[in-house]
């Protein structure tokens, strides 16, 4: 098996100890036995979009596997990389290379979500043991055509597991600011950074978004849209935050519209999220679309979005679709899986 590791060396929570003691591993891979080798070459990123050039470059090479070892931003690079920006007919999940993640990062959602540890050296471990054994899952992946205020023509991009338009953007937004700075982005700052812009910098008083879909269907004047890929939507720390508990990458796509940014239902919306249920969903104040292949969010003003916790700026229009069976990724190996 010939494969890629693709390292970011500004990975949030990897120690450039770790780093090293991961790379040693999975390039000790190539020294098992012939049947099960992984030959293995590791390249560090240089610029931002590098990730996304090898991963366009493993898919001309032909290459089995690419791991990376990074945060949501670094997988979701190379994913849009591999698979390209032709979403009419994209490449199949066997033409492009499997993909596996090491978390490196501070939310870690795509990895957590396949089943993968927190810890960077016990997610290698088990990565070592699922490419050993072949264990691998198709999942369905979400893509994204924008248009900015500057530019008319649409941008896609893939992405593994959410896009928030609105407020959640906001705080992304604010935070990579804070990282700029020299700041770390631990959960004790997102926290103070997203009641700081609740209580003082979003509007809360006039909703830019509406939500369509086929057959006329529309939920007008939201303040904050909420596309899931996967469950849960985030982490903050251990805790996962949940806005679509129902999402997956088996089905299409999740969408959750915040109405109302009055306290009562911030506070509603606060109890949903900690606890993953859809307990408080009200036509007027938070709306839910389970298992959506195709819709469209429009902005009445220019309004930020982030995806896969990356900050793009603002955007009028965002034209969502579900691509089932997409990609193919190597998961956990089950523990009865293990042990028999």
């Amino acid at each position: 098996m010939r494969g890629l590791l693709i390292v970011n060396p500004q990975a949030t929570t990897t120690s450039p100890r770790v780093t090293d003691v991961i790379v040693a591993a999975l390039s000790a891979a190539s020294s098992r036995a012939p049947d099960r080798a992984l030959g293995i070459e590791v390249v560090r990123t240089q610029h931002r979009g590098h990730a996304g050039e090898l991963g366009a470059q493993a898919r001309r090479d032909g290459l089995d596997l690419v791991i990376t070892l990074g945060g949501d931003g670094t997988i979701n690079e190379v994913v849009n990389g591999m698979l390209g920006t032709n979403l009419v007919d994209p490449f199949a999940a066997q033409e492009v290379p499997m993909i596996a993640t090491v978390p490196g990062g501070s939310a870690n959602v795509f990895a957590r979500a396949l089943g993968l540890p927190i810890d960077p050296v016990e997610a290698t471990g088990e990565l070592l043991a699922a490419i050993a054994q072949r264990h691998t899952r198709l999942l369905g992946l979400g893509s994204v055509e924008i248009t900015a205020p500057e530019d008319t023509l649409p941008t896609p991009r893939w992405f593994l597991a959410n896009i928030g338009l609105g407020f959640d953007a906001e705080i992304i937004a604010a935070m990579e600011t804070q990282r700029a700075d020299g700041l770390t982005a631990s959960p004790g700052r997102y926290l103070r950074t997203t009641l700081r812009q609740f209580f003082t910098k979003t509007d809360r008083r006039e909703p830019a978004l509406t939500l369509h879909r086929a057959g006329d269907d529309t939920i007008d004047d939201i303040f904050l849209a909420i596309v899931q890929n996967t469950s849960p939507w985030t982490y903050l720390g251990p805790l996962a935050i949940d806005a679509c508990p129902h999402a997956s990458f088996d089905s299409d796509l999740d969408v959750c519209a915040i109405r109302k940014m009055g306290i009562a239902t911030a506070l509603r919306m606060s109890r949903r999220l900690l606890s993953g249920s859809l307990a408080g969903s009200t036509k007027r104040s938070i709306s839910l679309w389970h298992d959506q292949r195709d819709f469209t969010i429009t902005a009445r003003r220019p309004t930020p979005i982030q995806v896969d916790g990356e900050g793009l700026g603002p955007v009028i229009r965002a034209h969502l679709r579900a691509h089932p069976g997409a990609l193919r990724a190597v998961v956990p190996v089950p523990p009865t899986a293990n042990s028999s």
